[in-house]
């Protein structure tokens, strides 16, 4: 599928209260972030929001012994996730925590979704997880996109960043078979059924 068959599916969903949301999930390394961008880029009224701003602080994880996992559906403050999703159709500038990846840190109220953005295009790992509380996100989305990219893939690509973050590539290798796969192979076996699953290797 490309790009703008994706686009055409998105302009054919309609606004609600001014505002169409759209959900782009997928497992780690996907792309979502890369489509989500891609998509706004060829739309004026579109925003990006990404799900990243919602990890627990590591300290709080640390003391939970979580730290390890970072990534996995336990380490994201998803009753937050939730309120946020709740309230994207309010008519007003909407803060919203972002994620810093040099510093692994959360920036309280990174970012403002503007009142003037018609088409909404969130993006995270568990948008469509079918496990409380994560599976009440599921009011608030008019249309859901699952990126369905094969496991060797995710690995190339995830051990490639790990790279890129200054490990060596047997560190990369370990970092990224032991949490971010076991986070992937997750959302592949427990997301619910998207409205549009497309080949993560496409864009």
């Amino acid at each position: 599928m490309k790009l703008v068959d994706v686009l055409s599916r998105i302009d054919a969903v309609p606004l609600r209260n001014g505002r169409r949301v759209i959900a782009i999930a997928g497992a780690p390394a996907s792309g979502k972030s890369t489509l989500a961008a891609q998509l706004a880029a060829h739309r004026e009224d579109a925003f990006v929001v990404p799900m990243d701003g919602f990890h627990k602080d590591n300290a709080n994880l640390r003391a939970a012994g979580l730290l390890d996992r970072k990534g996995a559906p336990e380490t994201f403050d998803a009753e937050g996730f939730v309120a946020f999703a709740r309230g994207l159709r309010k008519p007003c500038d909407l803060r919203y925590p972002t994620f810093d990846r040099a510093t692994d840190s959360v920036v309280i109220n990174g970012g403002v979704l503007p009142r003037d953005a018609r088409t909404v295009l969130v993006e995270g790992n568990y948008l469509l997880l079918d496990a409380l509380p994560w599976s009440d996100l599921s009011d608030f989305w008019d249309f859901t996109l699952l990126l369905d990219v094969p496991i060797d893939v995710l690995e190339t690509r995830l051990v490639t960043r790990w790279r890129n973050y200054g490990f060596d590539p047997d560190a990369a290798r370990t970092r990224a078979m032991q949490n971010d796969i076991p986070n992937a192979r997750l959302v592949r076996s427990s997301s619910v059924q998207a409205n549009l699953t497309v080949a993560g290797t496409e864009f």
